[in-house]
């Protein structure tokens, strides 16, 4: 590979750097981040967070599987609508503190003490603020039902606030073991009592029971997990400096929220939450298949973006790299999505989700085009611009919201197509707007995409193709016939196009001792 190290066998991406002087604390350091082995850690790092996603998603479909056979769609819906304003609270209690201490070069216990005590006192007003208000969101949502969902949840804010600092210490020291074990063991133990709790006949309170006792478990564990403990300083001089970076991240955030309220908002009023059900539906299948496969990856990418961001050749090289690599892990199982909805869902949801199966296959294809903005968003944040993605953000979520509410008139399909035509503008915006961050060319950054739309669009028609001669057969051999066949497609594409992706995951998988006890695993590296 170009810019390797000679005898290095890890990726450049991985490679380890120094680090860059983004702020220098006046206390001495309780954790630097120099001490840490980046390389490692990241290649660990994507394996571990792959192996929580996993375990969370398997029993996650196993939970959903029942849970859809107890609930209703207006149970999903009134749970989706209240979760898409939790977030606001928590962005503001947060204030993007977390994200300052996962990237600062140094930090130290008044600056920690400072994060922390803001965070849990703003938790705490803001958990109030929001149970006053359930009446008036309700309204907006114009479901009564919402009210009480809203109140119970706003508990979430608090507990969540409470375990920022920890929970952003954990991903500092790049412990990713521990958080995919933390995170897994939350997510088991509240999807059992929501299951639990739904055969009890307690309706929407199992799906509000799943979401405060996975926050409750996570935020515990985190505190269990780390060596710091607050004192009661407080630093205003600190709060400043992480406010000034943190406001530039909430503004990105928030408006993704924000846009995510308005299009739950107006779904739900033109609709009905039972529509707003089956987009949830929907979007939830096409997200675990994103979790799966793509979201552990970009995580700790973007903390090598940040290590290798003074040499513009090599951040070039890592995020093409990267990009490719993205682009291959999500385009099979998204793609398979694309096409087989109408198997997949009447087997993992069960029957009465009908009006579920279009709109995932749409989704599923804006979000093989969406993946590329998790990894841009992860540099720009690395370069120390998150102003400039801020400015992008904001247009396209008014480009999406705007487009929502245009086309909630005709239908949900009809609003999973204008996401994916927002979808295929906002990737376009990228290429430039990353070009000009790497100083290249926007043909240079779109090479990836070629790549990208072939693969797709050759899986496509062989899945097609096999849904037609598949279609005398019961729904779940069908299936693993036509995964197979889109399967081969896939591989074989990638070997022909994108051969670099293969060889970095068999590279992660090499630092784990897998290749020397898999034999054919050196082969393909060697081959690759």
């Amino acid at each position: 590979m170009d810019g390797e190290r000679k005898g290095d066998t890890r990726p450049e991406l991985f490679t380890d750097v120094p680090e860059i002087d983004v702020v220098r604390s006046v206390e001495p350091s309780i954790d630097p981040l120099p001490t840490i082995d980046v390389g490692r850690s990241a290649a660990e790092g994507v394996v571990w967070l792959t192996v929580q996603k996993w375990a969370i998603r398997v029993l996650s479909f196993v939970t959903i599987a029942v849970l859809t056979r107890l609930l209703t769609p207006a149970d999903f819906g009134t749970v989706a609508a209240a979760s898409t304003v939790l977030p606001f609270f928590y962005l503001l209690a947060d204030l993007g503190f977390a994200a300052y201490i996962v990237q600062v070069e140094k930090t130290d216990r008044r600056m920690l003490s400072t994060a922390f005590w803001f965070s849990m006192t703003a938790g705490i007003l803001l958990c109030g603020c929001l149970f006053v208000l359930s009446p008036l969101l309700g309204a907006i949502f114009a479901a009564s039902g919402v009210i009480p969902v809203l109140q119970v949840l706003s508990l979430w804010v608090v507990v969540t606030a409470i375990g920022s600092v920890p929970t952003a210490l954990l991903r500092r020291d790049m412990r990713f073991a521990t958080i995919a074990a933390q995170g897994a063991t939350a997510a088991m133990v509240a999807q059992i009592a929501a299951i639990i709790m739904a055969f009890s006949g307690l309706g929407v309170w199992a799906l509000v029971a799943q979401s405060l006792v996975a926050a409750v478990l996570s935020t515990a564990l985190a505190w269990w997990t780390v060596t710091w403990h607050p004192t009661w300083a407080f630093s205003r001089v600190d709060f400043v400096r992480m406010a000034r970076f943190g406001g530039q991240v909430l503004g990105v955030e928030f408006v993704a929220m924000l846009r995510a309220w308005g299009e739950a908002a107006v779904i739900s009023a033109t609709l009905g939450l039972t529509a707003l059900g089956y987009m949830s539906i929907a979007q939830r299948l096409v997200q675990i298949v994103q979790d799966l496969t793509g979201s552990a990856i970009v995580p700790v990418t973007n903390v090598a973006f940040a290590k290798i961001r003074d040499s513009a050749a090599r951040l070039r090289g890592a995020y093409g790299r990267a990009l490719t690599v993205t682009y291959a892990a999500l385009s099979l199982p998204l793609t398979i999505v694309a096409v087989a909805a109408p198997l997949m869902i009447p087997i993992v949801f069960g029957n009465g989700w009908e009006q579920s199966y279009q709109v995932a296959q749409v989704l599923a294809l804006a979000g093989t085009l969406s993946v590329g903005a998790w990894l841009d968003h992860g540099l720009f944040y690395g370069l120390g611009r998150p102003g400039a993605w801020f400015v992008y953000a904001l247009v396209i979520d008014v480009l999406t919201f705007a487009t929502t509410v245009f086309t909630v008139r005709f239908g949900l399909v009809a609003v999973a197509v204008g996401f994916l035509c927002v979808a295929t503008a906002a990737t376009i915006v990228r290429w430039f707007l990353v070009a000009r961050a790497l100083h290249t060319t926007p043909r240079v950054i779109a090479g990836p995409f070629v790549y990208l739309v072939t693969v797709i669009g050759c899986m496509g028609a062989a899945g097609w193709g096999g849904r037609l001669w598949t279609a005398p057969l019961p729904p779940w051999l069908a299936l693993v016939l036509i995964v197979l066949m889109m399967l081969t497609v896939h591989v074989g594409i990638t070997l022909l196009m994108a051969r670099p992706a293969i060889r970095e995951a068999l590279r992660i998988v090499s630092r784990f001792g897998i290749g020397s006890r898999l034999p054919f695993l050196a082969r393909m590296r060697e081959q690759s």
